[in-house]
């Protein structure tokens, strides 16, 4: 019987500063918090950016290093887990909260309530990122709901109208992409993820008077991400 791969101690030791490199989307939840206390929506959509990096490379670096077969006894889908709720759901709703662009009230509380609770049970399903890599229903991408209801200054009312949407498509199954995994179309995939993610920071740096045609680059990125999940739920349906 072949022996487990374990590798050297140097890829062992990368793989726990992976692991770390993971942990500190965690710090950049608080800080995220803290921004939002403070009122500085800007500074918080940036330590929102620098999360969705980490986030975005954590995992492919994860496969190169291997650290399912060196370091076997940590969960690190565990621990993407636990960051990815804080980044992606907590701190954004914090956000939305403190910087009253949700209704005021007990109405503007249960708002900020469904995002939590429908991402709770997201984040334990099994199911939650299938096996041919796609992601099963909304994938709490509430950090990007936050993002657009600040740069394009959206009213309370629209926020909350967004809340419920995404929080029912949570519990959809149709199979989203995830572009730094799904097989089709993934240089695309991650050719346009890229420039969404330029034009993120392109559009914090001209707050608060973002150019027109840097959102319409921006939001033509969604247009795209929902489209393509949509024609690919429905092709898999019907080769099925």
């Amino acid at each position: 019987m072949r022996e487990p791969f374990v590798g050297s101690t140097r890829l062992r030791l990368a793989g726990l500063a992976l692991h770390a490199y993971t942990a500190s989307g965690t710090v950049l939840a608080l800080l995220i918090v803290i921004a939002a206390i403070d009122g500085d929506a800007v500074r918080a959509l940036w330590l929102g950016l620098a999360a969705l990096v980490i986030d975005g490379t954590d995992g492919m670096l994860a496969r190169r290093l291997r650290v399912k077969e060196t370091i076997p006894w940590f969960d690190g889908a565990m621990l993407d887990n636990i960051v990815d709720y804080l980044t992606y759901a907590f701190a954004p709703i914090i956000l939305l909260w403190t910087g009253g662009y949700l209704p005021s009230g007990a109405w503007g509380a249960v708002l900020g309530a469904l995002p939590l609770l429908a991402s709770s049970y997201q984040f334990c399903r099994v199911d939650a990122k299938t096996e041919d890599h796609f992601f099963l229903g909304f994938p709490s991408y509430w950090n990007v709901v936050a993002f657009y209801v600040v740069v394009l200054g959206l009213t309370p009312v629209a926020t909350g109208v967004l809340l419920v949407l995404f929080s029912v498509l949570v519990f959809v199954p149709v199979k989203y992409v995830y572009p730094s995994r799904t097989k089709a179309f993934r240089s695309l995939n991650l050719l346009t993820t890229a420039i969404w993610l330029a034009s993120y920071a392109v559009l914090l740096a001209q707050m608060p008077h973002p150019h027109p045609i840097v959102v319409a680059i921006s939001l033509s990125y969604l247009v795209y991400y929902g489209a393509l999940s949509l024609y690919l739920t429905w092709r898999r349906r019907v080769v099925a």
